[in-house]
């Protein structure tokens, strides 16, 4: 990790890309991202948008781990967006860039003003998404910029997935990250949108309950929700990474089997 000023330059991947990161405000990318970013098979060869990407973490995973896709990652906050931008013209990061683009604009935005932003309608393959989750109570913090990165509005994935839906082409897919309270949320945005729904549930350690769920589903289809093979990303000392979490973690292997 290099600092400068008030961001860091931080390696992913086991050195497979960077990111520039503030420091001591907005959010930095960890787990969740990296996770998310799982969820896109390998190989993947289509574009993907990584809607609410923060400094771009889960874009840039993808990325780096399926050299035929193309990558667009869409955030609403300037210093975020920038950050993203300056993760793009990163040397380290030159193989990359010419697969990844930023868009600044609100996911929330609907009909007209979502396409005059540049998210057109049926212009993506897959949609990644990483909301804010913890509720208003919750993690309370003084830093504006943190907290719109992790605050749960009322109805936000109602929003998100009306977005995803639009933007993504017949068959499309979606991926959400997001603690195991909101699966009720998230299955009620996705009727009549995308079906099929896969939850895989994550925990910390082999004993443990569950602190986030990973979900993915399709444009189209129309099965039951099924329940993946759980996956825990710590042996039971809780330090160590289990052997799967690490080789999802740094981009070596996907979760879902597709």
């Amino acid at each position: 990790m290099n600092r400068k000023s008030d961001f860091t330059v931080d390696a992913f991947h086991r050195g497979g890309f960077h990111l520039v990161q503030p420091v001591g405000k907005g959010h930095r990318a960890g787990l969740d991202a990296m996770l998310l970013a799982g969820a896109v098979p390998d190989g993947f060869a289509g574009r993907v948008a990584d809607l609410g990407a923060g400094a771009g973490a889960a874009g840039f995973a993808v990325a780096a781990r399926c050299p035929q896709a193309q990558v667009l990652l869409v955030e609403k906050t300037e210093e975020m967006a920038e950050c993203a931008r300056k993760s793009c013209d990163l040397p380290q990061n030159a193989a990359l860039a010419p697969r990844l683009a930023v868009l600044q604009a609100d996911v929330e935005l609907a009909g007209p003003e979502r396409a005059q932003a540049g998210l057109d309608d049926r212009s993506f393959d897959f949609v990644i998404m990483n909301p804010p989750f913890n509720a208003a109570r919750d993690r309370a913090t003084p830093d504006a910029l943190r907290r719109e990165a992790h605050v749960m509005a009322d109805g936000l994935f109602e929003r998100w997935l009306r977005t995803a839906s639009a933007i993504t082409g017949p068959r499309g897919e979606v991926a959400i990250i997001a603690r195991p309270a909101s699966l009720g949320d998230i299955l009620a945005a996705l009727e009549g949108r995308f079906g099929s729904p896969r939850c895989m549930p994550i925990h910390p350690r082999p004993e443990a309950e569950a602190i986030r769920i990973l979900l993915h589903a399709r444009k189209g289809a129309r099965g039951a929700l099924a329940l993946a093979t759980p996956l825990v990303l710590h042996e039971k000392d809780g330090r160590a990474f289990t052997a799967r979490a690490d080789a999802v973690i740094n981009g070596r292997e996907t979760l879902f089997t597709y």
